[in-house]
């Protein structure tokens, strides 16, 4: 499948932005949806829309087997050794804040402490802060040097017999940083420390396979990987989940109840309380269809090309800077301009057709370590070419000299 073949798949690149061939750059933020997602959503609500799990019909049937079927596609997709090992909810957001209340629930005392990283998305830094004011736990963050990377000796110096669990990005939304995380995960194994791993910007892009990590949580978001807003993926190991405690209440939970006791269903269910989105459910096995069609090594390939030839480009322009610049990379470029703040480079391009993502990116304090007030931010996707990048340098190059 080539990049023509795959865009076509992609009704919105055909839109105009102010009166131009749309430029999005934003795949960080949202990826777009191909037609089979849209059409997977469609056809749930038009054909056998019903709740799942608690119905005899033909319709709560059809629902259900088709949701199941997302959920073992979602395995494969990942490797996950069982299939109740994969926890369908609202997304990475969500699925961190599952384990935070319930690992810190069933684990954490006073005294223990979590260790994040510097380059941390708001939501991999604040359920942390919640939870150890709850618990009287202590959070320590692991520093980064100036390239974005993840200062080893600082890490492990970090690590005592204090250290319940490592919750860490895989890939960095701002800075694209692929973090050394067999390294970690390994090093933390080796001390008894569990490790959480922020997945959302790495699924979209590589293959993620979690029995090879050994990584014991992983989440994800399906808006990232093509797929609908509003549902994603906790992944984690089985003997762990079931030694959390529940994280809501509510019908699907449970087993038994009576005004005296409740008896808690088994996994995955344990952790499904309530009516889940079930169309976008179902839609995010047609994104892991049309990633698969497409080929994780090809969606790799493409978007390397694009940052290797992105990259020298923008270094070689007066009055631009890159902020993320590690060895390894995914294709996520940020930059700063001595001319212009983030957000007038931001509403210039999108003048132009152009979107790229300007602020902080939900990364307060990595801006903070920079000294820079935010970044605007190109992140690519398969369907990207390089007449787009051009597109996107020439459009930069006129604003910087309007800025100027």
């Amino acid at each position: 499948m080539n990049v023509e073949e795959i865009r076509a798949q992609f009704p919105i690149l055909n839109e105009k932005v102010n009166g131009k061939p749309l430029v999005y750059f934003d795949n960080g933020a949202t990826a777009q949806k191909p037609q089979s997602v849209i059409n997977a959503i469609s056809s749930y609500y038009s054909t056998y829309n019903a709740n799942i799990h608690r119905g005899v019909h033909e319709l709560s049937q059809r629902a259900t087997e088709a949701f199941e079927i997302g959920r073992n596609k979602i395995q494969a997709f990942i490797n996950a050794k069982h299939e109740h090992e994969v926890i369908i909810n609202k997304g990475t957001t969500d699925g961190i804040n599952l384990i935070a209340s319930c690992y810190g629930k069933a684990f954490i005392k006073p005294g223990d402490e979590i260790v994040i990283t510097a380059m941390e998305h708001h939501s991999n830094i604040v359920p942390w802060q919640l939870m150890c004011e709850e618990r009287g736990a202590v959070l320590k963050v692991a520093p980064i040097n100036k390239k974005g990377e993840l200062i080893w000796d600082e890490f492990i110096a970090l690590l005592s017999d204090k250290t319940r669990l490592v919750s860490m990005v895989h890939v960095s939304n701002t800075l694209g940083t692929i973090n050394p995380v067999e390294k970690v995960i390994s090093e933390c194994h080796g001390r008894g420390i569990h490790v959480l791993l922020d997945g959302a910007q790495a699924v979209p892009h590589m293959k993620v396979d979690v029995q090879a990590l050994d990584v014991d949580f992983y989440v994800f978001s399906a808006h990232k990987m093509y797929g609908p807003t509003g549902v994603g993926v906790l992944y984690g190991k089985e003997d762990l989940l079931e030694q959390l405690p529940p994280y809501q209440g509510g019908g699907d939970m449970i087993k038994t109840v009576t005004f005296e006791k409740t008896t808690y269903n088994s996994l995955p269910h344990k952790f499904e309380a309530g009516t889940p989105n079930i169309a976008d459910g179902i839609a995010m096995s047609a994104c892991i269809d049309f990633m698969n069609a497409v080929g994780l090594d090809q969606i790799s390939q493409i978007e390397m090309e694009l940052l290797d030839y992105a990259t020298p480009k923008l270094e070689a322009m007066d009055h631009i800077e890159i902020i993320g610049t590690a060895d390894k990379k995914a294709a996520v470029i940020s930059f700063v301009s001595d001319l212009a703040h983030p957000f007038d480079i931001g509403t210039l391009l999108d003048q132009q057709g152009i979107a790229v993502r300007t602020g902080h990116h939900c990364t307060e304090p990595l801006m903070n370590f920079f000294c820079i007030p935010g970044t605007a931010r190109a992140s690519f996707a398969c369907y990207n070419t390089i007449e787009e990048i051009d597109i996107f340098l020439n459009a930069l190059e006129r604003s910087l000299k309007m800025l100027a």
